[in-house]
């Protein structure tokens, strides 16, 4: 260690320098250029070489998962993973991996196990597995995949559903999930993937319905799990469009017309699904690209009588439904004509 003497300019009065600095002897470059090697903890000069100091304190933050050592991957994470917040209890825990190890490490496993797993984090992890399967079956954000499981751990945590089977309960909140962010499915639809009878996703959903107004559970900081409105056909049309692979023009005017429908009460009564399928068809011939109702239905899901009982009401009221801007392009060029409409 040496001190540095440095003389100010000017008018100001002389002061001795007293903050020190580590320099080579050899060398005496000013600044000095020092190397710190953490991984053999020596400080030397990055001129000559020199060993300048052996045995520091590397001060940065020190790794904790070493997940990666083996396939020379550099692992970001200096803490592991944050607590699951959809799980029960400190989460802290140990786990004995016996891998290749033999009878004892297997023993030493299961006993492990038996001693510190939680029961009820047992049942919420499978849970959560069974709604992420089903919403990546139905192609559903992740936003709906996280609320449908908070939903699923606020019934669980009290406990008023503990005689119903989990399927009925996680196909329950599902439809709930999809109902608050408006991107609506079918007890049909669910049915196809869960298997549970419609009527019993309807039994549960009602009773689902009642348990979150009764106790108020909150889905974000302002809005209630009570919140839900009535999927409307307006909300499925979009979906069933790009199934049945319509143009952009049709399924625009096969929203705007559901929408229509919404506010006029045309269909007033009727599942939204035989809404949706009744605008597509009128839509498309409208658009002069018509599908056919039996088309229409595979991928609805409704049979095509029921697609021609409710076209037939639109049909009855098309002059105030149909709006003369949506039969026209960008540059004012006529697309379709409301007289092209089939006479039920």
């Amino acid at each position: 260690m040496a001190a540095v003497v440095a003389e100010m300019p000017g008018d100001e009065p002389w002061q001795e320098n007293l903050n020190t600095h580590l320099m080579c002897p050899d060398c005496k470059e000013v600044p000095p250029n020092i190397v710190e090697e953490y991984s053999s903890g020596d400080m030397v000069c990055g001129d000559c070489g020199l060993v300048l100091g052996d045995r520091i304190v590397d001060t940065h933050s020190e790794w904790r998962t070493f997940s990666n050592d083996d396939q020379n991957n550099d692992d970001p994470s200096r803490v592991g993973d944050g607590p699951n917040l959809l799980l029960n209890g400190d989460q802290l825990q140990t786990s004995i991996a016996y891998g290749d190890g033999g009878k004892i490490a297997r023993d030493l496993n299961r006993a492990q196990n038996k001693t510190t797993q939680d029961k009820g984090n047992k049942v919420l992890m499978a849970a959560y597995k069974n709604i992420g399967a089903m919403c990546d079956n139905m192609h559903l954000e992740p936003k709906v995949n996280a609320h449908a499981k908070y939903l699923f751990k606020i019934v669980h945590d009290n406990g008023s559903f503990r005689g119903k089977q989990t399927d009925t309960v996680i196909a329950g909140v599902v439809f709930i999930s999809c109902r608050h962010f408006k991107v609506g499915r079918s007890f049909r639809e669910i049915h196809s993937i869960t298997s549970v009878p419609k009527k019993e996703i309807g039994r549960v959903f009602k009773a689902l319905e009642k348990f979150f107004e009764q106790h108020n559970s909150k889905l974000e900081v302002t809005t209630d799990t009570n919140v839900t409105t009535a999927t409307t056909a307006a909300e499925l049309t979009s979906r069933y469009c790009s199934r049945l692979q319509l143009p952009n023009d049709i399924r625009m005017t096969a929203e705007k017309l559901a929408m229509k429908v919404d506010k006029v009460g045309a269909l007033d009564g009727r599942s939204p699904l035989s809404g949706s399928a009744a605008c597509i068809f009128a839509a498309s011939h409208l658009m002069r690209s018509p599908r056919s109702a039996k088309d229409i239905a595979v991928v609805v899901g409704v049979s095509d009588g029921t697609i021609r009982t409710a076209y037939k009401y639109l049909w009855e009221k098309r002059e105030a439904l149909v709006e003369a801007d949506w039969l026209k392009d960008k540059d004012g060029n006529v697309r379709g004509d409301i007289n092209d409409l089939p006479k039920p």
